[in-house]
């Protein structure tokens, strides 16, 4: 794969991105999501997809929202462990399900219960975020943005 930074050399779709992100924030948002459950969301995706420079910068922005050492250590096994609210554990699952929506034979059932956890708008927003983190990711990944201390 090359190292073309395709936001650079293309501008207009990366604003497009930019301002798509901003929409399915506003959505997370009018739903009433937690900004600590939207990090959780992206990070978990960006775990999945392999995408470090994503993982540092959401991992970063979920402390900021009060995030801890301890679920982020575990969140790549997060329905194994009792950290996490059921409305956490259904986004993850939405995460998940959408994130590997290609490759079905990755896909598990957690056993987690998303309808009746979640409102119809939240799942609608945890799915729009999860769309928008997995396209940073391809973007991130493919332009092979630099990530060093």
């Amino acid at each position: 794969m090359s190292h073309v930074n395709i936001g650079k050399i293309y501008a207009a779709p990366y604003q497009a991105m930019l301002e798509f992100a901003a929409k399915a924030a506003e959505a997370g948002a009018d739903a009433g999501l937690s900004p600590l459950l939207v990090e959780l969301v992206k990070v978990r995706a960006s775990q999945l997809n392999g995408c470090a420079f994503c993982l540092r910068m959401h991992c970063a922005d979920a402390v900021k929202a009060g995030e801890t050492a301890d679920r982020l250590a575990v969140l790549a096994g997060w329905w194994e462990s009792q950290y996490f609210s059921a409305e956490e554990q259904a986004a993850l699952q939405i995460a998940e399900n959408v994130t590997m929506i290609g490759d079905p034979g990755r896909l598990v059932d957690r056993g987690v219960e998303i309808d009746g956890v979640l409102t119809d708008k939240q799942i609608a927003a945890v799915t729009w975020l999860v769309v928008v983190i997995n396209s940073w990711n391809r973007i991130a990944i493919s332009s092979h943005y630099p990530v060093h201390a």
